[in-house]
């Protein structure tokens, strides 16, 4: 067995690969960024490189640096995680150029499968049934129009080099379909250095489900149960599950056997991933393969039994596969929820932020985590923005998804926005929990998804004063007289009572609370409604009873500003003080950047009438395209920025002069 592998990734999938390998009793290389000096997996490893600048393009996609980090360290192997050169036929080329193993497939495999129109025409030939749809070398406009109206609608554009999500649209009709077009290839371009497209018919109530194989040297392959991927946005997975609910032995056998076949027919090795859509009346097409360690293996792990990584390990090195195909057994269900820094309310934009607070469930045999930060990490742009992958386990699917229900409410973030409070009402959900699956789930399901705060604003409030109140009272000083009324640390006043001003800020209102401290309890007055509170606070936990209901909450108190955590919801406020007034981001008719990022295109010019729900800029960040369009009717009086600068959340892009009749509501 290998003594020492270079890892030539980052974050998560880098620590859990270093987990393995230490288990194994081997040594492991990591890389660093510029940006990820402090990171976890650097700590993990047993010795680390920096490799450069914070952009991938500066450093973990430098392939002719890492082999040189490589021959260095006296790493006998690369393993390339996913993403990054995982899938880079020149990386692995470049890999057996030079003595290295590279923990993947031959790179023959991975150019067969790395133009998703070449592995559709491999898998025809292999009898592996195809999605119908376009998949040759012309890529003239004026083809793929041709080919898009034969094809029919709606339509799937795909970046033959894609992965992701990015590079794809789906097409209703012929009147979008130029636009469609531009934008797809030049988000390939951007992400794959590839802009050819494949055009494929888009079924319209799909599964994704896909199969797990492995391959050994000998030629033998197997295939470790399926997983369901279908909740997905932006056509990038959510919530993946092991095994796919509902689906017959005959077809989780057949769909198996044409993925072993699959790879099979491209001479492959190691883990890969072949992707199916599974349609209403039970057939099955295949979509693409991945020639690499998916995202999702957990799932898989957790109902095998197997550490897939491990696997590839001793694959890499030449040992058979550990189990035969009549040796995989699988038991009970799994679940995955991807932990991401984004906003669900803002159509799931990036966030950036510092994790100034993070709490994760126990695990143990029904919880696993998989991460690559720690508290006071920070999310920064030049990276995908998954926190963690949050798995967990049990005996039935009901059983895992109460799990995972129970588990998301233990998985607590401050100081960037996240998506848990949407994860868990999609898990809690009664569609999920029936099995109504499709790749259209998220969008066919939004009022359950994005449902009411949990705790109405009053009671949101009154517990926030008292979080704020015994806060404050676990650092101040307390008098050494038992007997005197200082010693109480309440707001005891002689000869009078005291109702303490609290102002607490949620998003643009400001509302005024009088606290009166008894010696058990609290009098809260909000908005001329009063509550009677006693409240304990233990570290983060406050055990609080408001008018008799008894609730227990968590909360992060810092510079002012609070974040309470109740049930999976979150409720945030900030401390108002005058001089804390928020100002405008931007003056009336200003277009501002929603996120950190870079200006990919800008779509208009000083002088140009614009109407409402034109896209006028297109900014890039972590690795996805973002459309910033007009709030109204107007005319734009002046442009901030340029193609290819980089912009800061909040900045100005546009100043417009809204038509009159609409700038009141644009304000």
């Amino acid at each position: 067995m290998f003594s020492k592998i270079l890892i030539a990734n980052r974050g998560e999938i880098a620590c859990r690969i270093i987990q393995t390998a230490h288990r194994m009793g081997i040594r492991c290389v990591a890389v660093y960024s510029d940006a990820d000096a402090n990171a976890l997996h650097v700590s993990m490893a047993d010795e680390a490189f920096h490799i450069g600048p914070a952009p991938s393009s500066e450093s973990y996609l430098r392939s002719e640096k890492i082999i040189e980090i490589a021959k260095q360290s006296g790493a006998q192997a690369i393993h390339p995680g996913y993403g990054f050169l995982s899938e880079n036929t020149g990386f692995a080329e470049a890999c057996e150029a030079n003595g290295i193993v590279f923990i993947g497939p031959p790179s023959s495999a991975i150019a067969a499968m790395g133009s998703k129109s070449a592995a559709k025409a491999i898998m025809e030939k292999a009898g592996v049934p195809l999605v119908p749809g376009y998949h040759g070398d012309d890529q003239s406009p004026e083809t793929l129009r041709a080919e898009a109206e034969k094809c029919g609608f709606p339509l799937l554009l795909k970046a033959v080099a894609g992965g992701g999500g990015k590079g794809m649209r789906v097409v209703e009709n012929i009147g979008e379909f130029d636009d469609a077009l531009a934008a797809a290839k030049r988000e390939a371009k951007n992400a794959f250095g590839n802009p050819d497209m494949l055009i494929e018919r888009y079924l319209t109530q799909p599964r994704h489900v896909e199969i797990q194989v492995f391959c050994d040297e000998t030629g033998q392959g197997v295939y470790l149960a399926e997983r369901d991927c279908s909740v997905q946005r932006r056509h990038q997975k959510v919530l993946e599950e092991a095994p796919a609910p509902g689906l017959s032995e005959e077809t989780r056998k057949a769909m198996g056997d044409a993925a072993v076949k699959a790879a099979q027919a491209i001479n492959y090795v190691g883990a890969g991933t072949v992707e199916f859509l599974y349609d209403v009346d039970g057939s099955f097409f295949f979509m693409e393969m991945n020639t690499r360690l998916q995202v999702e293996h957990p799932v898989t792990e957790m109902v095998t039994g197997q550490d897939l990584v491990e696997w590839q390990l001793k694959v890499a090195w030449g040992e058979p596969l550990p189990l035969e195909q009549s040796q995989v057994k699988t038991r009970g269900h799994a679940l995955e929820a991807r932990i991401y820094a984004e906003d669900p309310d803002q159509d799931f934009l990036p966030a950036t932020g510092n994790l100034r607070y993070l709490s994760t469930p126990d695990e143990s045999a029904h919880v696993r985590v998989d991460t690559g930060v720690i508290e006071g990490d920070e999310i920064s742009i030049h990276y995908d923005p998954m926190i963690a992958k949050l798995i967990v386990w049990d005996e039935t699917r009901e059983q895992a998804i109460n799990r995972m229900v129970q588990a998301l409410e233990h998985y607590r973030i401050a100081g960037v926005k996240t998506n848990i409070r949407f994860l868990h009402a999609l898990a809690d959900s009664q569609p999920f929990r029936e099995a109504d699956l499709t790749t259209g789930f998220i969008d066919s399901h939004r009022e359950l998804l994005f449902p009411k705060p949990k705790l109405d604003t009053h009671k949101a409030l009154v517990l926030a004063a008292g979080f704020v109140l015994e806060e404050r009272k676990s650092v101040e000083s307390v008098s050494t007289d038992p007997w005197s009324p200082f010693g109480r640390r309440n707001s005891w006043r002689l000869n009078s009572e005291y109702a303490q001003p609290l102002q607490l800020q949620v998003g643009d209102e400001i509302h005024e609370l009088k606290i009166l401290e008894k010696d058990d309890h609290y009098q809260v007055s909000v908005d001329e409604s009063v509550y009677n509170l006693t409240a304990k606070l233990e570290d983060d936990s406050l055990q609080a009873v408001v008018d008799g209901h008894r609730i227990s909450i968590h909360g992060n108190l810092h510079n002012d500003q609070l974040v309470l955590f109740y049930e999976g919801d979150t409720f945030q406020c900030t401390l108002y003080q005058e001089n804390h007034a928020l100002e405008d981001m931007a003056p009336e008719g200003g277009l501002t950047a929603p996120m950190n990022g870079a200006i990919v295109a800008v779509q208009t010019k000083v002088g140009d009438a614009v109407t409402a729900g034109q896209t006028l800029v297109i900014m890039e960040a972590m690795k996805m395209e973002h459309a910033i369009k007009a709030p109204a009717d107007g005319v734009v009086s002046e442009i901030f920025f340029a193609e290819g600068e980089q912009v800061s959340e909040g900045a100005e892009l546009i100043a417009i002069e809204f038509n009159e009749s609409d700038s009141e509501e644009a304000s």
